[in-house]
């Protein structure tokens, strides 16, 4: 059996495009949970979350197919510019501007690989993980989106200013407000992560 993870990104991109399946797979598996996450996060619902993730890869994949990929060894970027624009499109079909609010739905780090520690270190770190999660929806929705984008995405800021149609400068000045406000928050909740 042949190891295709190994492979850069753009290998495998050539391996599809000749006819290898797998290839595809694996690039999907190396990426799902940051774009998935990210989705998530955005649209604050795991069902549409998943609808969106199969879209993103639908259209990755009639992109591909149709000789229309161009972004040599930025996949990620690309794939995440595309899930971006994909979630803006939803709500601008429902009327109704992105809004992340605190919902009881699945916690969005059930869907990280983490490794299974004891039970009071699990159960401890969902609390943290929901307090963090909780004040980041606090936040006002330029801060939440280049932290969320950032953090949970792994994207760069000139990624994140190409996504979000801003400046490098501004991208770091929403993170550096967003991240002194969740301080502010941290601070008067003396909480402790």
């Amino acid at each position: 059996m042949k190891c295709l993870n190994n492979l850069t990104d753009q290998q495998l991109i050539h391996l599809y495009l000749d006819g290898d399946a797998d290839a595809l797979s694996t690039i999907v598996l190396r990426y799902k949970d940051k774009i998935f996450t990210s989705i998530y996060l955005l649209v604050k619902d795991k069902y549409l979350a998943e609808d969106i993730f199969q879209d993103v890869f639908i259209r990755v994949i009639d992109t591909l197919k149709g000789g229309r990929y161009t972004d040599e060894g930025k996949f990620l970027p690309w794939v995440m510019r595309i899930a971006h624009n994909m979630c803006v499109d939803h709500f601008r079909k429902v009327k109704r501007s992105p809004s992340i609010k605190t919902s009881d739905d699945r916690d969005i780090f059930e869907v990280l690989n983490f490794s299974e520690p004891g039970a009071d270190h699990r159960m401890m770190t969902g609390q943290s993980h929901d307090r963090v999660r909780k004040m980041v929806d606090h936040l006002p929705e330029d801060q939440r989106e280049v932290i969320i984008l950032r953090h949970y995405a792994d994207l760069s800021f000139k990624e994140i200013a190409d996504l979000t149609g801003c400046s490098i400068n501004t991208a770091l000045g929403r993170m550096r407000y967003g991240l002194i406000n969740l301080r502010k928050m941290m601070t008067e909740k003396q909480i402790a992560l």
